[in-house]
This record gives C-alpha cells, structure tokens and sequence, in this order.
C-alpha cells in the first residue's frame, strides 16, 4: 500500500499462508524451521517456525485496500482497492483454470474517481464485493459489485469507461454498473458484512454506523457515533460488533443499537486496527499507532446489560509480539490464539502466541486440575516415587479420613481420640490424654463436696500445671530411702496439694492420700515401654523395681537384650562422688540411644537440686519432665522452669505444652501456633470446645477455626458430619446454637404455626382438641392454633398439612418406615411443610420426594412446572451418605 504501513491477511482456506499488502502483494507459506519447505529463502518468524516467500505480485499500484476471496475456487483471489476508487481483481501466481481466468484483471469502476476506503466480500453469496468510497456529492459511497457480471455495452457506458480508464481495456474486463448503490452524499471508512443475515451489511459512514438491508435498500439502520472505523462482527457472537475512532473502542450489541454497551479507553495514541480473535470466544486485540505493544480485552464472562446503565466488566492484558514498531497482525484462522505481526519498516514478520491466563484450582480433596485455552490438564503423577506418602502426609487428607472415623466425638473416653486419628501421632495422643486427666479431674473436683473453693478448685484445673504450681503452698520437704534399702538418699522430694495435682494431671498417679505409681508402671509395661516404666521407677527411688522392669523387657517377645546390660550397669549403683561407677556412668550415658535410659544415669550422677541432664532432655515426654520436676524441684525452681517450659512450647507449637497451659489464653496462644505449623483446624477445633466457654470459644482465634473446619466439612460435602459437629459444639457450647431462622407461617394471621402450638397450653386448651392428644403415630394440628384456619392440603394425599404421614406413596422403603417409630413425630422430616418456590404448590416432604423419584412435573394437575429441577443442590449427594 503505497505511502501506508503494511497490512496482513490470512489465506481462509490454506492455514500456512498468509499475503503481505504495502506496495506490493507477497504471498508466503509459514513451517516449521527446518522443514523441506522452508530450508531455501527463509525469513525465521520465531524459534518454531519461518516463512518462505512464494509469489509477489506488483501489477496492482496505489493499493489502498485487499480482501481475499472467501471460497475455495477460484484458489488465491484477491480484490484491490485503488487510490482512484477502482477495485481490481487479481491472483498471486497460482495455476488459473477456466472461472479464475476470466476473473483475473476484471475491473470495478465507479462514476467518479475517489479513493476506496475498504472492501468486504459477502461470506455467503461470495459473487457479491462491496466496496466504500470517500464522499462525493453527486455519487454514492457504498457499492456492491456483482464479479459475474458482464460489461454493458450501452454508448453512455461504454464512453465513460473508456474517459475514466488510463489505458486500453479489453471490453469484458471492465463493469461499471454496480448492483446495488447505497448511502448517498456521504463517505463510507468500513464495511463488513453480518454474519447473521447475508443480506445485511454493515458500514461505518461519516458520521452514524449504518446498517443496509439489500431487501430493501430504500431503508437503513443507523446510529449517530463517531466510532466508525474498523467495523468487525465477533465470529462467536454474531451480534457483538466492534469500531474504533481514535483512542477509543465501542462495542456494540445489534439487538440494542441505541448505544455502545461499553467503550473501551486506549492510550492517547490513535487506533490503527481491531480484530476479534477467531479461535477464542470474546477476545479483542487493539494496536495503537507507532506502538510495539496489542492490547487484549477478554470479554468472555461479559454478561447481558439488564439496566441502561449496566456496563460489562472485562479482564485487559497487554502482550509484546516483538521489540520493533508493528505495522499490523493479524489473529491464525484456525491455531489457538495465534498471529503473525509485521514491523511498520522491513516488513520483519513474528509468529506469536498468546498464552491463557491459567486456572488452577486445588481441590478440597487434593486433586489438582488446571486450564490453558481449550485444553484441562489433571495433573496426577502416576507411577512417581513417594507421591502417595505425601499425599497421607498432607494435613487435609488427614483431616478427611479422621472427620470419616469421628475423631473428636468421643466425650465419654476422650484419650480415645487419638486412636480415632490413626494412633500413630505422639503429640496427639499426649494431647488427648492431657484433656482427658484435666476433664477427668475437673469431674472429680465437682464431685468432692468436701474440697473448699470448689468452684476455684475446678478453673484452677482448667488453667494448668503453670497456674497450678503458683498457687502451691504448704510444701514439704523430705528424704526417702531407696525402697527395698535402709540407705538414705541425699536427694530432697518436695510434696503439697498442688504438686499431687500436677502428677495426677501428668497421669503418674491416682486420686488418693498416698502417692502410688505402681498402676501407671503396670500400663507403661503393657504397652511394652520398659524403658520409661524403668525410669518411672528409678524417679520414685525404687531401683529394684526398675531393674526388675528392664529384665522384664529384655526377656519379652521381640525385647531387647541390651536391657540387662542396663539393668547391670544400674545394680552398681554407689553415691560415692568419687566412684569408678559414677565416672563411667557419667562419660558414656549420652551413648545410649533412649532417651529414657540416658536419664536415668543422669538423675543418679547429678548433683541434689541439679537435674538439667533430666529436664532439659526434649526427647522426654513432657508429662513425665513435669512430674519429675514436681517432685523434686523446690518452691523457688519449680515455676521458673515450668514458665520456660511453658513458653517453649508455646514458641514450638508442640501440643504436649497444653497440660502446661491449660485451656486457657495461653492455651489458645499455643494452639495457634500449632495450626501455623500444621493447619490442623480440626484438632484446635475439637480441643478448643473442651474449654471453658466464657473463657476460651468467645476468642476470634478460635472461632475462625471453627468456622473453616465446618467450611472444610461443607467443602468436602460432609453435610451429616458438619450437622453431627454442630451438635457436639452445642453440647459444649451453648451459646453457639443458632436461633430458628425458619418457620412456617399462617397465611391468615401469618402467625409462626410451630410457635403457636407451643404455646397452646398457656391459653387453657389442651391439645386435645386438635387432635395431639393420644399415640404419636395419631398426633395432627391440622388447623392453626392461633386462628383456627385449616393448613393448606397435600398435593398428593389431599390431607391437611400437619397430618403425619402414614405410608408414602411410591416409596414403601423399610427405613421411612422405620421413621415412624421415633419420637417427637411433627418434626419428621416425612411430616415437614415443603413446597415449591415457584408454582407454591407442595406438601408433605416424604410424599413430594417419592413423587419426584419417578416424575419431573409438578403433581398438581395442569401445571408443568418441574419443581425438583429448579433447586441446583437438588442432585448433590452427601460423600458422607452411607
């Protein structure tokens, strides 16, 4: 196009050809690098693909315009509009046959010379080109050529085609006659045909957008806009149009073209081209003039303006083809968001892609699914080393399967808990026994009415050992001898009230006078833990009785025989300081693997108030630091270490620090830093309605978790679950059950039906006289007991609403049956008020269900509403359904 930038033009047939148009037609061929085709004279497009130059044709000067013949045959057709208004057909070397001969060099001439602005072929009728002008006063814009037709050899005719040509002109090449002529004294800068109508054609004229009807060319369509440039129908949606004026972009609807439904603002640089993507629905590309950047404007989720001013909302992105100015793109007829861009100088071409945006969504069941363009990728490593162990590691699987197994409803048994969520979690089987010893304690507290301050006593339960031992008082100090020896210790043991509540929270011993552990070591030993039986034993200075357990345990099924060599290296045990025994234990302890035996010997080689060897050793239980720390720490040391202890835990998130804490603040405060760490909302959940309700459920903290895990219960479609959680945390909690939100109403006095029955008895009638009165399986209020109007009829069985249902029809299932022989009758599901929002017809809940199990339609007679259909949860089913 002389004195113009380059423009492009995809071949609608051949998908790897495509027409350069500036003052030249260059016809190329697009492969792949390296190809047979594109190894000679290649251009390189981009890393993939290249171009190869297959025709040029330069017969056609002072093109202004080109559009490709839309059929296959005849095969590379182009019309070319000129600088004087002609429109020239011509072809790019290719083999003519008979019907492309007699068409190449066929020539369109209008009465007066002025430039053509753009060209359009029809997409159905492919013989008919319309064509737009500049204005002329005496002439009209737009006008439809028919390429069939032949020169009419009239005088008057024939005269001005020959005073309008430059150069002799075979006499069948030349039509000047178009077949139709439309929009008159005025000037025509677009066209394009609509895609829904073949008869309708759409141009941007000077000063409105016109839309002619060949039917009756006599009348037009128009709207006043100054967007008249660029007119193209989106491909996917025939009645949205796009044009441009300036730096600004409207979108039109045809079926409501008052006015655009929304205008898109560029850059202050003027619009040079806009075209909708033909492989994506709703994606429009703009280039600005003397710019290196297309804008995209993805319109696929707009929605239908409902108000006149309701404008669509729309995702813009902005994508950079190439480093130097572009003249023109154009979007691959057929690859996914595909085009080829040409400089504005050089005519440099790029092939370039425009990647989706990605999808991701994640699950709540750890599936893992993503969408780029048309295609949905599940994203599931088969066969991969160690995806399934990282799968059971994951916390939300875990949650999944232990909501499966109710984990967290056990209230009678709470240390049972833990094997409810596989028994293979240490910190949650502390956890569990913790609560379950405070719970337990707290019962027993209530219990004692010989305690004083019992109401004290319990909160101090709740609160923990740290709260615990601060209250300590009254200690008392003492030596004991080894047991089974009249040798005195130099170790001091310290016991008060407190302390002994402390070791009854740890689990070491029972309610009662005197401080017996013998119970716990029974079940240590039952549990095969010899090693901290062992230990237990030692810390109680019954030494005997820990060699016997680590003899015991050498001697078990599958025990360790190194256990006698521990069990002999403690029989030496001397407390002379300067003892070869004391030396050795001493050096060599830390080489012992468990944890349990390497204590040991640091308890019977450590200094009397000294036993940082013991409490300090992270791979000790807590409980079991705590208890030792209990019993031999002073008043003064107990509850500085417990305040560190504390805190430690509480940094770490460990869960074993809740016997430390308590349910209380600082428990609420350890527990978040546990759900950092894990995201184990279910666990914080269920631990957290075990508390106090005034002190700890009204803590934001802890209702968030709450709150996602019955989200996540929903979320994985637990419905019964969630109801079954929401029961248990209005057992606990109950000031977190909900107020009614529903209720049935009188359509007379519009008073709520169930309210008004319960209140019956303050008026001085018995229910008697409604018929409530006998077997539960009789019981009816068929008529509102605030104004005595009857209840509306069943739409199947014709009986007044609140009449139980006996039998419904159609159903006859063993377990609706068996519903009614539970109690409380009215509020069955079978005997519920149900009814259709949209027709209001309805009834009883079990005689609708068995109705729409095998109908679709409303069973009132004359309607078709289909009443099930309109509820979009209708077809969910819980995962959780047995």
């Amino acid at each position: 196009m002389s004195g113009s930038k380059p423009d492009i033009l995809w071949s609608p047939h051949h998908p790897d050809r495509y027409v350069i148009c500036d003052s030249e037609l260059g016809l190329y061929r697009i492969g792949p690098v390296g190809s047979a085709e594109t190894k000679a004279g290649t251009l390189p497009l981009s890393e993939e693909t290249a171009a190869t130059l297959l025709a040029i044709n330069s017969d056609t000067p002072y093109m202004k315009c080109v559009a490709w013949y839309p059929k296959h045959e005849p095969e590379c057709l182009l019309a070319v509009g000129q600088a004087n208004g002609r429109v020239v057909l011509t072809s790019l070397g290719q083999s003519h046959n008979s019907t492309c001969k007699e068409l190449v060099g066929k020539e369109f001439v209008p009465k007066h010379a002025r430039q053509c602005n753009t060209l359009a072929w029809n997409p159905v009728d492919s013989n008919l080109l319309a064509a737009g002008l500049d204005k002329h006063r005496a002439d009209f814009s737009v006008l439809i050529w028919d390429i069939s037709s032949k020169f009419s050899p009239e005088a008057s005719v024939a005269a001005e085609k020959i005073r309008l040509s430059s150069v002799d002109l075979d006499s069948s090449s030349v039509v000047t006659k178009p077949l139709y002529e439309l929009g008159q004294n005025d000037a025509c800068l677009s066209l394009c045909w609509l895609l829904r109508d073949p008869k309708l054609l759409l141009a941007g004229m000077h000063r409105n957008l016109a839309i002619f009807d060949l039917r009756n060319t006599s009348q037009k369509t128009f709207v006043n806009t100054k967007a008249i440039q660029g007119v193209t129908v989106d491909p996917h949606f025939h009645d949205r149009v796009a044009s441009f004026f300036e730096g600004q972009v409207a979108i039109w609807d045809l079926r409501k073209f008052e006015k655009p439904v929304l205008t898109l603002t560029e850059q202050p640089k003027p619009l040079t081209k806009v075209a909708w993507c033909p492989t994506r629905t709703g994606l429009l590309a703009t280039l600005t003039r003397d710019s290196n950047i297309i804008r995209l404007y993805d319109m696929q989720h707009t929605p239908t303006p409902i108000g006149d001013e309701t404008e669509p909302t729309i995702i813009e992105r902005s994508v950079q083809p190439c480093e130097s100015q572009i003249g023109s793109f154009a979007w691959h007829p057929s690859s996914q968001n595909r085009m080829v861009v040409v400089s504005a100088a050089n005519r440099v071409m790029t092939d370039f892609t425009v990647f989706e945006r990605i999808s991701l969504a994640w699950s709540s069941t750890t599936s893992l699914m993503w969408a780029c363009g048309r295609h949905l990728y599940d994203c599931v490593e088969d066969g991969a080393e160690g995806v399934e162990s990282v799968i059971e590691k994951d916390i939300a699987t875990k949650m999944r399967q232990r909501a499966q197994s109710r984990y967290g409803h056990d209230t009678v048994q709470v240390w049972r808990n833990h094997l409810l969520a596989g028994g293979n979690d240490p910190q949650l089987k502390s956890l569990w026994s913790d609560l379950f010893y405070i719970l337990y304690e707290c019962e027993k507290c209530a219990e004692d009415m010989e305690l004083k301050l019992q109401g004290n006593k319990q909160s101090v339960v709740y609160s923990g050992i740290k709260n615990i031992v601060k209250t300590s008082s009254g200690t008392t100090e003492s030596r004991r001898c080894w047991s089974g020896s009249d040798r005195q210790t130099d170790v001091s043991r310290y016991q008060s009230e407190e302390r002994s509540l402390a070791l009854r929270l740890c689990g070491w011993i029972s309610r009662g006078p005197d401080i017996d552990v013998e119970p716990f070591l029974r079940s240590l030993e039952q549990e095969r833990e010899w090693e901290r039986a062992a230990a237990v034993a030692l810390f109680n200075l019954d030494i005997r009785r820990a060699i016997q357990i680590l003899n015991k345990g050498a001697t078990a099924e599958k025990g360790d025989l190194n256990l006698n060599v521990v069990a002999m290296a403690l029989s030496g045990y001397t407390d002379e300081k300067t003892s070869l025994w004391r030396e050795m234990c001493s050096s060599l302890r830390l080489q012992l693997k468990n944890p349990y035996l390497c204590v040991m010997f640091a308890f019977l080689t450590s200094e009397p108030g000294a036993y940082d060897g013991v409490l300090y050793e992270s791979s000790v239980a807590v409980r079991d630091r705590v208890a030792f720390a209990c019993m031999f720490l002073s008043d003064a040391q107990l509850p500085r270490y417990i305040d560190k202890l504390t805190n430690e835990m509480k940094d770490a998130g460990n869960l074993e620090g809740i016997l430390l804490t308590g349910l209380t603040k600082d428990g609420v405060d350890l527990m978040e830093s546990y759900v950092d760490r894990t995201g184990d909302v279910q666990t914080a959940s269920f631990c957290m309605l075990k508390g106090s309700p005034g002190e700890v459920l009204k803590d934001p903290r802890v209702q968030c978790w709450i709150e996602n895990y019955r989200n996540l219960l929903d979320a994985w479609r637990f419905w019964h679950k969630r109801a079954e959680f929401d029961i248990h945390r209005g057992k606990l909690d109950p000031s977190s059950k909900p107020l009614a939100q529903v209720f049935v109403s009188c359509n007379f006095c519009g008073k709520s039906i169930s309210y008004s029955c319960s209140a019956m008895p303050h008026q001085g009638r018995g229910f008697s006289q409604y018929g409530v009165s006998g077997s539960p399986t009789k019981s009816k209020v068929t008529s509102c007991p605030g104004c005595r109007k009857p209840l509306p009829r069943c739409a199947l069985c014709l009986m007044n609403m609140g009449t139980p249902v006996s039998n419904c029809p159609g159903a006859g299932k063993s377990d609706e049956k068996v519903d009614l022989t539970r109690e409380n009758k009215l509020a069955q599901f079978n005997n519920w008020f149900t009814w259709c929002h949209n027709c209001r017809h309805g009834g009883h809940a079990g005689h609708m269900l068995s109705w729409f199990r095998d109908h679709t339609e409303c069973p009132v007679s004359a309607c078709t509403c289909k009443c099930m259909q309109l509820d979009t949860t209708g077809n969910l089913v819980p995962s959780d359904s047995s």
